[in-house]
């Protein structure tokens, strides 16, 4: 069987997700299908790229119209999508924020440092140990510029911050969550900073990083640098633009607010959201998106510019998910699986779709290797470099995707995953041919189960325990 259509959801987004990328859904112009992905050796000059990361936060992974949303237009990361390559079988380090980014950062499972066993980091006890290499921290190291602009969300000052952790420059919030227009943060207070200090914009958040990433990607820089940019849309609470009212009251209860729990109601905004609101605010991610890569364009460096764009972890409650099941928190396909497309003009073909499984700290390794840097061997990363697979056209090593959260635990080897949900009770499902997660086949397949089961617990025997 051809290997398309043995991969989970390349068969089922099928025609929907190929014509969205191909323009037919978004008014584009004509453009070949995708095909799947091959390597081209030996293209490129050698010189080393830029780095361009972007999050969005909370999006699900049918949210994009290229990942086969009926309702929902993204014409731009669409278009970044025909430039580079799809992957369909993408997955976040772990199914909340700041594990996930965890993850990234270090290349590494988050039960790994203490401050990645929060499940979000919910006070400022917790974080990123500066001490810990970085992706930033090893670029730097091996001449690059670093820079995050946005959602930060592993620990607030004054102990933890990107400016302690391998970046030059930070603009941005420290925190999982805040209000779009006041920037109130989910400690109850003020929380958009430039480097260690506040900085005071009451424009649409999305709006003010957007216009901070086009100032940096049109620099004369002297040197490759990388970019993290962060969004917080489309995480909740559910504000577009022009939505300043709705902000202003949501603004008004955490001022108010006399506990923690108060607080963190006001932001989760339960009695708000929709649909279209939820849809205005992918549309917009994609608005800014495009801002950023049209600047990248007219800079002049958009062919050698290495652009990752993916989400950190699954959706939410108004994401589109079909076909999957579950969602953010959860270690089922919707929790964790994310788009994912990866732009290197100079080196990597467009319209191309993969179907490899791969998950965050892959990338950090990847990203690593295309820039010439080396990974700390006191820190050995957890991930795999797929620059052989991307550049060189080399076959992916056997491997097992590992996730650990206190509800749940999931390991996926090839098609196959074992997944125990919150009572602990075991399930073995086949993704290719059920990516919905609904035919548990751990009855039928006994020693395939416990094989993988096996291999989960020796890889979570490494990692530290939980408190408590």
């Amino acid at each position: 069987m051809p290997e398309i259509s043995r991969r989970a959801l390349g068969a089922l987004v099928g025609g929907g997700a190929v014509g969205a990328v191909a323009g037919t859904t978004t008014g584009a112009e004509a453009a070949p299908a995708e095909r799947p992905f091959r390597a081209r050796p030996g293209a490129g000059s050698g010189r080393r790229p830029n780095v361009l990361v972007i999050l969005g936060d909370d999006l699900g992974w049918a949210d994009l119209s290229s990942y086969g949303a009926p309702h929902t237009r993204t014409p731009n990361l669409d278009r970044l999508a025909r430039q580079g390559v799809r992957f369909t079988d993408a997955y976040s380090g772990s199914s909340t924020c700041s594990p996930t980014r965890f993850s990234l950062y270090t290349g590494r499972y988050p039960g790994r440092t203490k401050g990645g066993l929060a499940e979000p980091i919910a006070d400022r006890s917790q974080g990123l140990d500066p001490h810990h290499p970085t992706l930033a921290s090893l670029l730097k190291k091996a001449g690059y510029a670093t820079a995050l602009i946005g959602k930060w969300h592993c620990g607030w000052l004054p102990d933890y911050s990107p400016t302690k952790s391998g970046w030059d420059e930070f603009f941005g919030n420290h925190g999982g969550v805040l209000e779009y227009f006041s920037k109130l943060g989910q400690l109850g207070d003020h929380d958009l900073y430039e480097g260690d200090a506040e900085y005071r914009d009451l424009r649409y958040y999305t709006i003010v990083l957007t216009e901070r990433a086009v100032e940096y990607v049109g620099r004369g820089h002297d040197r490759p640098w990388l970019l993290n940019l962060n969004f917080t849309t489309p995480h909740w609470p559910w504000l577009a633009e022009g939505d300043e009212e709705t902000g202003a009251g949501i603004a008004a209860k955490i001022r108010t607010a006399t506990s923690q729990a108060e607080v963190s109601k006001a932001l989760n905004h339960y009695d708000g959201g929709s649909v279209a609101k939820y849809t205005q605010m992918v549309e917009s991610l994609d608005a800014a998106v495009g801002e950023v890569l049209a600047a990248l364009r007219r800079s002049g460096q958009e062919e050698n510019t290495v652009v990752l764009f993916a989400s950190d972890n699954g959706g939410e409650r108004w994401s589109y998910l079909w076909p999957l099941n579950g969602q953010k928190f959860s270690l089922q396909e919707g929790g964790i699986r994310v788009p994912a497309i990866l732009r290197w003009p100079a080196r990597i073909d467009g319209h191309q779709v993969s179907h490899e499984p791969n998950f965050s700290p892959d990338w950090t390794a990847t990203l690593l290797e295309l820039a010439g840097a080396r990974p700390d061997p006191a820190y050995p990363l957890d991930g795999t470099s797929l620059a052989g697979y991307l550049l060189r056209g080399e076959r992916l090593p056997e491997r097992d995707l590992f996730w650990r959260v206190r509800g749940n635990r999931a390991l996926r080897r090839g098609d196959w995953k074992y997944y125990q949900d919150s009572d602990g009770e075991d399930h073995l499902y086949d993704l290719a041919a059920d990516p919905r997660e609904q035919a548990d086949l751990a009855p039928d397949e006994p020693e395939l189960l416990t094989g993988l089961k096996t291999a989960w617990e020796k890889t979570a025997e490494s990692l530290l325990p939980y408190p408590g």
